[in-house]
This record gives C-alpha cells, sequence and structure tokens, in this order.
C-alpha cells in the first residue's frame, strides 16, 4: 500500500498576509494599473483565485494593504495617544516607503474611488470617531475632522517633499508641535514634555 503525502495546510492568515505584502511592494513599486493579480499572486506564491476569494477585487485588496496598518494602531493605543503613536509611525519610515507611496496612489490613482471608500471605511471612520472622543465641544467630528486633514497632509507633504523641512525635522520635535497645536482642538490629546 503507497502512503500518500500529507497535503499542505492551508493557513488562511498566513496567505492574507503574504497577498497583502506581495501586493504593498509592487503597487509601491510598479503603480496600481501596472500591477496585474497574477502578478501579486506569483509574488505571494499562491493561486490568483485566493486574491479574490479573501479580497474579492484588486481595488479591495489595495484598500486593505493601506488600512493594515492603521487598523493596528487603532487597536493598540489609547484615543489620548493614538495620534502621538500614528505621527511617531509616521516620522519613522522613509518619506517614500511603502505606506507614502501607497497612500499617493490611492488618493491619486486613476481609481481612487474604491480605495478610498475603503481606507475612509476602515482607517478613517474609526480615527475620527476615537479623536471626537477627546473634547467635549459639540463640534468634535469637525475638530477630529480637521485634525485628520492636518496628518493626511503631512504624510503627503513628506512623500512630495522628501527633502523637506518635515522630512529633515528632530521626529521629537516635529509631533511635539504638532500636538500641542492639536491639544487646541482635541484638549484631551497627550502633549509629550519638551
Amino acid at each position: 500500500m503507497t502512503e500518500r503525502a500529507n497535503p499542505r495546510r492551508r493557513d488562511a492568515a498566513a496567505t492574507r498576509e503574504a497577498l497583502l505584502t506581495a501586493a504593498r511592494e509592487l503597487f509601491a513599486t510598479r503603480g496600481f494599473d501596472r500591477t496585474t493579480v497574477r502578478d501579486i499572486a506569483a509574488a505571494a506564491g499562491v493561486n490568483q483565485a485566493l486574491l479574490f476569494r479573501y479580497f474579492g477585487s484588486k481595488e479591495e485588496l489595495l484598500g486593505a494593504a493601506l488600512a493594515g496598518r492603521g487598523r493596528a494602531l487603532l487597536e493598540e493605543s489609547s484615543a489620548e495617544r493614538l495620534l502621538a503613536d500614528l505621527l511617531r509611525q509616521m516620522f519613522a519610515e522613509e518619506p517614500r516607503a511603502a505606506g507614502g507611496s501607497l497612500l499617493m496612489l490611492a488618493l491619486s490613482g486613476p481609481q481612487p474611488g474604491a480605495a478610498a471608500e475603503i481606507l475612509s471605511r476602515e482607517v478613517s471612520d474609526p480615527y475620527a470617531r476615537a479623536l471626537a472622543s477627546l473634547t467635549d465641544a459639540e463640534d468634535a467630528e469637525l475638530r477630529a475632522e480637521l485634525v485628520l486633514a492636518w496628518v493626511l497632509g503631512l504624510a503627503l507633504s513628506r512623500v512630495v517633499r522628501p527633502e523637506g523641512p518635515l522630512v529633515r525635522a528632530e521626529p521629537g520635535e516635529a509631533i511635539r508641535l504638532v500636538l500641542g497645536a492639536v491639544s487646541t482642538l482635541l484638549e484631551r490629546t497627550e502633549v509629550p514634555e519638551a
């Protein structure tokens, strides 16, 4: 009697992560339009049908790639520390790192609608809710949106001007200045000491 080799067990979480990693790298280096589903699946070492099973479409995969780190911060940080942790993460990475490139791609690509909707649903809306909890003002939602717009602007400025003052700045000082200004809108924001 011949023994059969045990079939390889599928690990859905590992497959999803492999697809996300491959997508981040390929989208950031080639762009959304020039990256095919086949390219992503090959780089992840899986069948392209799994991309559709786990994400539904290439646009949904882009959204998930964009949302992943933001979602992790939301889960790990208290509302009071969320902005400081986000800024630390942003200032720690190179301006043209995959995160910044993906953000630019999502906002300026030929099909920004799907990725922007996913990013809004998965990251921006939860961030806005968390930040709005940092004030008792009646216009808490507006204040939170203003802060989010500023943070998005900071991230884009670092990508667009990779040699600019936001990239050259000492991160701790830049973060302290941003949080000091933000605390006038969201008074329960933790501001680090100088």
